[in-house]
């Protein structure tokens, strides 16, 4: 598993929609020791924008023409969440890294065949829950690790959209395993929510359809049940006024914050991490507001929002191949998250409490 630490990576990346385009493309292009070799894409319009971005990668409408090509070292799965473990056990047969985009696999016993797989062929296998390098979940990070409330009671975190139209021609409206709003936006909260406490005890959902029409489930709330700590995720696309993204309260105070991290948007607007001097830093407008007692004095006023970089993502991937240090995105930690979405929908179906084992 381990390689040369100077080496150059060359990257496969099968896929180029959205989330080749904005979440992958960028990063692997901005990340020293990676290069983006060959791109796999049937589409004329993408293949362009791609070709224009990447002049040096080569381009392939075949998936296996990237699994056989001795050259490349890392397969990066940016692909309709069905086809994920499909692709990533290919991949991992070819002898490839492989990165998959999030949600893992549509089952948890998926991911866990996975996991085996990446073992036996000695194989870096991890999933992109970028959302871990969020400005704003950073700085919710630094709040929690500094008990800066006191005793954490109460954590809440939303991740809405305003989308009352279905949209035509994605498959991310169709009934399909992996599809709906739980394995989508939930994938992101879920993962957060474990990287700060850990697994639940109990979880209960709801999960709803909520646009007439829709195949997919669009809205859910679940809560993660911890000792003397409830933690509340939420996700909707009919929320046109958002709440606070994070709500927190302690016995010592409260942190509330507002807004999206500004990374998505840029990377939207066609710009580039390594041109932008400035990237993921959040203005003040957008910072946290902080009321506690630190140290048995008040303070109520605005926290400076750490700055978000997806690039340390794929910096974290290199170092792992390389050897030069440990995994941040563990699989079996995203594994966690699939189980806890099967969790989410078995207890909303059964309606009740169900116990996480």
């Amino acid at each position: 598993m381990i390689e040369s630490k100077d080496k150059i990576f060359k990257v496969g990346l099968i896929g180029y929609g959205m989330a080749g385009q904005v979440f992958h493309g960028p990063f692997i292009h901005s990340v020293e020791g990676l290069e983006l070799t060959r791109i796999r894409e049937s589409r004329a319009p993408n293949i362009a924008l791609a070709q224009s971005r990447y002049p040096n990668a080569t381009f392939t409408a075949q998936v296996e023409d990237i699994f056989s090509d001795p050259q490349i070292d890392l397969v990066v799965v940016a692909t309709p969440n069905a086809s994920h473990y499909e692709l990533s056990k290919r991949a991992l047969e070819a002898g490839k890294h492989v990165v998959v985009e999030k949600p893992f696999t549509a089952t948890s016993a998926q991911a866990d065949e996975l996991i085996q797989l990446a073992q036996e062929k000695g194989r870096v296998l991890t999933v992109y829950h970028n959302r871990r390098w969020d400005s704003d979940f950073k700085t919710v990070q630094k709040i929690v690790k500094g008990e800066v409330l006191g005793k954490l009671v109460e954590y809440k975190a939303h991740f809405d959209r305003f989308r009352p139209a279905l949209r035509e021609n994605t498959w991310k409206e169709e009934d399909a395993p992996g599809s709906g709003i739980v394995f989508d936006l939930g994938s992101h909260l879920i993962d957060q929510a474990l990287v700060l406490f850990g697994l639940p005890q109990e979880v209960s959902a709801d999960v709803r359809v909520q646009r007439p029409n829709s195949q997919i489930a669009d809205k859910f709330e679940a809560t993660l049940y911890y000792d003397n700590l409830t933690v509340t995720l939420s996700a909707g696309l009919l929320v046109r006024e958002l709440s606070p993204r994070y709500t927190l309260h302690g016995d010592k105070g409260s942190f509330l914050k507002y807004g999206m991290d500004v990374q998505e948007e840029a990377l939207k607007n066609g710009q580039f991490p390594d041109q932008n001097p400035s990237w993921g830093v959040e203005p003040e407008s957008m910072y946290g507001n902080l009321n506690t007692e630190l140290q048995g004095l008040h303070f109520e006023g605005k926290i400076e929002s750490e700055r978000g970089d997806y690039r340390d993502y794929y910096r974290n991937v290199y170092e792992a191949i390389s050897g030069q240090g440990a995994l941040a995105v563990k699989p079996e930690q995203a594994r966690n998250v699939i189980k806890v979405v099967e969790l989410i929908m078995q207890s909303s179906q059964e309606k009740k409490r169900v116990v996480f084992q």
